[in-house]
């Protein structure tokens, strides 16, 4: 989401055209300030979340608030209406252009020009936008990806989600999507399939698949539901006595509920300490991201200070919790934990109360209001910039570089120069400002090789057999109905040398992979870990799955190592806190 929503704004219809029209005509003053096309895509944690896809605040802001001239809206329509139908008949394709897309690279271009947070949301992107609000989607339940075979690009099904309309189908790790209703989706991208499932709840659609088990074509009829996408996908014990609460979904309605539920399980687990983990956390709506902060910050300490261009957007928000969590807290953090997920780290940092590991983060210190707009259409517009508690601005510098250099983190150092600014704890740590989070330990992701890369589609399409029972002596790896969903340990699905060395001659036995033994002998470790990730995909779940991979993840352990000395930092700072009483 990369973003902070505080407020919806209900503008009466009149004025909300007109914001529009004014809008458009700012973008023909202000297009010349472009730096990138007007076709550029949107900050990429707005809508689409990575290469698999789950395919299926405050009180309100007076509309009087927003502060627009209408001393002459009926000129300005007829402008903007004359400019379009100029456009229409004069420009060469001028008659296969709708009015809408004119509108919408109007409203992008003269956002753009402003910040790269503010942004205009077509009637799709909107119901996506706020469907992650709302902690969930109208669809099928079902996590499907693209893999390639033999210069083919199709999509597959990886998990489904329990009690959704796929996992009635059922639908199943493996299952190739051939076509929905009556389109053929071989060569689609994940993305488009996924926009072709979703839909209105209720409705229903037609799927072709070609059965995993069976290389059988079916159709089967399906009709959308809601499918709850919860903020936290899972919290389990890492190891006796050390909780791991995956807050990676943004910051919607339900967060803190479901940060609570998470919280008193794992407590009856036998927590004593907690790793957070942040990455990939867009953001979302700051009421939650204050919320869950003070879970573990006492009554009165500063969380976050907020700076807007009026009166009404300045504001302060401390913790309320007068028995806030004392265990020693740790909080993962990547490039892609953003605006409000960095309000929490910051708090945490500032106030010592954890130690932050990982990567430096997103840098995006910009509030948006969301505005509904007529026709099911939408605005974000940036309204106020906020601090942590020690004065810290975390917003990157953007006026040096196009949109792209700044989602795709290119060119930092140029636009950062000189832009850090040291501030102190409460402990009095030093700490910067002008650039994201700094972690305290600071330790890179496991990256994938272009080597490792290569060997996804056959390790995905070698489980697909194996799961399915066509692989000799691997039969024991067949997926078993009625384990879906089920948390998996080591010991459910041990491997045996015998599943590597079944797929070395998988690869072998198809010279379209071009994989030669030495690549298998370098590669075994990182084979084996993705086998086993997609076989207990196929028989246990997605959760269960991603459980493997942070098991495996050198973050995590640098987590973990990290706890003890969380633990002494946040008493010195509830000593310090006490000194200043």
């Amino acid at each position: 989401m990369l973003r902070d929503i505080r407020f919806f704004i209900m503008i009466p219809i009149r004025r909300a055209v007109y914001l529009l029209f004014l809008v458009s005509i700012a973008w023909g003053q202000l297009a010349a300030q472009l730096k990138t096309p007007l076709n550029a895509p949107v900050e990429p944690f707005s809508i689409k979340r990575g290469s698999t896809f789950s395919a299926s605040g405050g009180a309100p802001r007076a509309s009087s608030d927003v502060t627009v001239n209408f001393s002459r809206p009926s000129q300005i329509a007829a402008d903007i209406s004359e400019a379009e139908d100029l456009i229409r008949q004069n420009q060469i394709d001028g008659r296969r252009i709708a009015p809408s897309e004119m509108t919408k690279a109007a409203l992008t271009g003269a956002l753009r020009a402003l910040d790269p947070h503010s942004s205009f949301f077509d009637p799709a992107e909107w119901k996506d936008l706020l469907d992650e609000e709302r902690s969930g989607y109208s669809g099928i339940g079902a996590t499907i990806a693209n893999f390639d075979k033999d210069g083919v690009s199709d999509t597959y099904v990886l998990s489904t989600f329990p009690g959704s309309p796929a996992s009635k189908a059922p639908l199943r790790f493996g299952d190739k999507i051939v076509a929905i209703s009556g389109e053929k989706m071989t060569g689609r991208t994940s993305d488009v399939v996924r926009n072709k499932i979703r839909g209105t709840n209720g409705s229903s659609l037609r799927m072709t698949v070609e059965r995993a088990d069976s290389n059988r074509l079916e159709t089967i009829e399906l009709r959308r539901g809601r499918v709850p996408q919860p903020s936290i996908p899972d919290a389990y014990m890492l190891r006796p006595g050390i909780g791991y609460i995956e807050l990676t979904e943004g910051f919607n309605y339900t967060t803190s509920e479901e940060f609570d539920v998470a919280m008193r399980e794992l407590k009856r687990a036998g927590m004593r300490s907690l790793v957070l983990d942040l990455r990939g956390n867009g953001g979302g709506i700051v009421d939650q991201a204050v919320k869950v902060a003070e879970k573990f910050l006492p009554a009165g300490t500063l969380i976050l200070t907020q700076r807007g261009r009026t009166r009404i957007d300045n504001r302060v928000w401390k913790s309320t919790n007068p028995a806030a969590e004392t265990m020693p807290l740790v909080v993962l953090v990547d490039q892609d934990t953003a605006s409000a997920s960095e309000i929490v780290a910051g708090a945490f940092q500032d106030d010592d109360r954890a130690m932050i590991v990982g990567e430096k983060t997103f840098g995006k210190g910009l509030v948006q209001s969301v505005i509904d707009l007529p026709g099911n259409t939408g605005l974000t517009l940036t309204s106020a910039r906020y601090l942590t508690p020690s004065g810290r601005s975390i917003q990157r510098d953007y006026s040096k570089m196009d949109l792209y250099d700044y989602f795709n983190h290119t060119n930092d150092n140029a636009a950062v120069a000189g832009a850090y600014f040291e501030a102190r704890t409460i402990t009095d740590r030093k700490v910067f400002g002008g650039d994201g989070i700094l972690p305290d330990e600071k330790i890179k992701a496991d990256e994938i090789t272009a080597t490792q890369a290569a060997l996804l589609d056959p390790i995905f399409f070698f489980a697909r057999e194996v799961v399915s029972g066509r692989v000799v002596g691997q039969e024991a790896y067949r997926a078993i109905p009625g384990t879906f969903g089920k948390r998996v340990t080591p010991s459910d699905l041990p491997f045996t040398p015998s599943l590597l060395r079944a797929f070395e001659d998988y690869v072998k036995s198809a010279p379209s992979w071009k994989i030669d033994g030495t690549t298998l002998n370098r590669e075994s470790e990182f084979i084996k870990l993705r086998l086993r990730f997609n076989i207990v995909m196929a028989s246990f779940g997605a959760i269960s799955a991603d459980q493997i991979l942070i098991e495996n993840d050198p973050q995590v352990a640098k987590a973990v190592e990290t706890l003890p000395r969380a633990g002494q930092l946040a008493q010195l700072a509830a000593k310090a806190r006490q000194q200043k009483k």
